[in-house]
Order: structure tokens, then sequence, then C-alpha cells
């Protein structure tokens, strides 16, 4: 090892946090197989699960830090305000796409409706928002973008860490090159964006050929989709939000119940706050505030809304994936 390829990992394990600029700099010239907790990590694969030390080292000596992932993680586009953040998903080219991408896979929409109860508009939906139809997969090594979060984004690398061993172990169990493999910044992969815990989790071979694909095939997209919907406890034929009308003292207090249904409507009702539907006292909800471009949006979120947030744990992408599903099935009456 040269002399000034040892100072640069001397400098790097010596960091608390991480620092785009010094990366910048000249460390990323440096791969991840010189980090000490890199090999301490390569020593738990090999003796947690039998992993090859030498195929390991192969792998992450042609990985580098990427600061640019650390930049996109660190400005998430949900931190922008509801009337931005719908401008993103609710726009001609998700709503078109989708309409197309529900008339070519109707079938297995259906099917998939059929087995899991889970809407195909919303399944749909989450592929647009996702992917625009897996038109976007991602363009960052999956390899490297979990190496970045693991070893240099202290915040949450006990997360990725563990993201990182499922995707090892994701590459094995598929029979894939994992330096092969892109996705998104955080190490989402394929058309609907599965992070490696839920590929493992959640991902079906819908159409049976033996293989798990959401990188390619539709079926496998479609299914994974509705299969983690499934598992997360969708209620079929449920209402998943409403408008919200909001006369009460309570709303700060209700609302940070949070996401995850608390009161029934006719506990709510009694607050004050009342949603555009029947009172039906077995359904509960949540109360959502959302800025809006004329003042502040209320809406209640039911169990399926808080099941959305599974996949994404914003309410502004459930309500974005909710809308994008309406106004896909409005234009899909409307064409035929």
């Amino acid at each position: 090892m040269k002399k000034t390829s040892l100072l640069f990992s001397v400098l790097l394990l010596g960091l608390t946090g991480f620092n785009p600029a010094a990366l910048s700099s000249g460390l990323t010239n440096s791969s991840y197989l010189q980090r000490t907790e890199v090999q301490s990590f390569i020593k738990m694969m090999v003796t947690r699960h039998q992993f090859k030390p030498g195929e390991l080292e192969q792998w992450f000596v042609a990985i580098h830090p990427r600061p640019d992932i650390i930049a996109s993680i660190s400005n998430p586009a949900e931190k922008k305000p509801w009337y931005e953040y719908r401008k993103i998903f609710l726009i001609e080219q998700r709503i078109k796409g989708g309409v197309g991408f529900w008339n070519q896979h109707h079938a297995l929409l259906e099917r998939a409706e059929r087995e899991t109860g889970v809407p195909a508009r919303i399944i749909v939906a989450i592929l647009g928002v996702e992917t625009l139809y897996n038109r976007y997969e991602g363009r960052y090594p999956v390899m490297e973008s979990l190496s970045t979060l693991a070893f240099d984004y202290p915040k949450r690398s006990a997360f990725f860490r563990g993201e990182l061993e499922q995707f090892l172990l994701l590459a094995r169990e598929e029979k894939v090159d994992p330096l092969s493999l892109k996705g998104s910044y955080a190490g989402a992969m394929g058309g609907p964006q599965f992070i490696s815990s839920s590929f493992r989790r959640f991902a079906v071979d819908f159409d049976h050929d033996g293989k798990r694909d959401i990188w390619h095939n539709p079926a496998d997209m479609i299914g994974s989709v509705a299969n983690y919907f499934k598992k997360h406890k969708w209620q079929k034929n449920q209402l998943i939000t409403v408008r919200a009308r909001v006369d009460s003292s309570h709303v700060n207090d209700v609302i940070n119940k949070g996401i995850n249904p608390y009161y029934s409507l006719k506990e709510l009702k009694k607050m004050g706050i009342t949603g555009m539907i029947p009172d039906k006292t077995n359904i509960k909800a949540a109360l959502i505030k959302l800025d809006g471009t004329a003042g502040p949006e209320y809406w209640l979120g039911m169990q399926n809304f808080y099941v959305i947030t599974r996949y994404n744990h914003s309410p502004l992408y459930a309500m974005a994936v909710f809308q994008l599903s309406e106004a896909i099935t409005k234009r899909m009456k409307k064409i035929n």
C-alpha cells in the first residue's frame, strides 16, 4: 500500500461523520477493502453466512465511497411541502403511463387483485411513483450505495449494514453478481424499488418461471407489490383516505398520535373532526395534515393508508400514491 493511500485510510477511519468535501478531494480513490470496519464486516459474513473471504474482498476492492449518495439521502423529496411534493407525481406522464401499463398488463393485475385483495390501481400507482413503470430503476451500483451508507453515514449505519448483509445474501440466492445490480441512492431495486430485506421477505415469482425478477419481469413486479401490501395487512374493499372537516381544539393532539389509525370516527366526531363519509364506529382513522396551496389540508387516513406508509413512512408518499391511483382510474374510465 502506498503511503498516500494509507494516509487517506487513516483519515477516513478517524472521521466521526461523513465529509463529502474530503471524499471529493481524493478519498474516493481508496477502496472499501482498506477499511478496518469493512474487514470486520467481511469476517462476520464469512462466520455467519459462510461466504468466501476472497470473493468478498474482490467485491469490496471494486467499490468506493460516493459523496453524491450522502448528499441525496440528506435531502429527500419528503422534506418538501405537500403542494410541491404533489407536483412531482401527479403529472400527465405518470397518469398516461399508468393507463398504458394497466391496459398492457390487465390480466396480471386482475389476478394479483383477486389473490391478494390489493386493488390494481394501487399496484399501478406504486410502480408509477417509484420508477415511472420501470423506466427509471436507478443508476447507482447497489453495493456501492449500501456500502457508502453503511460505513460513511453514521446516522443510519446500523440499518444500512443490515441491508448490505441482506443484499449479499440476496445476490447469492438469486445467483447474480452483486456488482451488476443498480438501484436508487438508498439501495432500492427494480420496478417496485424494494430494499434488500424487503426483497427477501416479499418478492415473489408471480409467473412461476423459477426467478424473482423485479428488474425486468412485470409479472414479478406486480405480484411482489401486491404481496408486500397483503403481508402488511391490506384490508380488501376498505377505504384508504377521505378529506376531513376540522372544527376542534384537539387537532394537534390527534395529529400527534401519528399515522397509525387510533380513534374511531365516532370519537373523532365528538372532538369536532369529521370525514366526508357516513359515521361507522368500527372504522378507525388517523388525522393527516398537509400543506396545500390554499392552506392546511386535513385528511382521515384509514388502515389502508397506513399500509401504504409501510412502503414509505411519509404520509406525503401515501397521499401521492392514493391520488395518482385516483387520477389513473378516472382516466381509464374516461377512455374505456
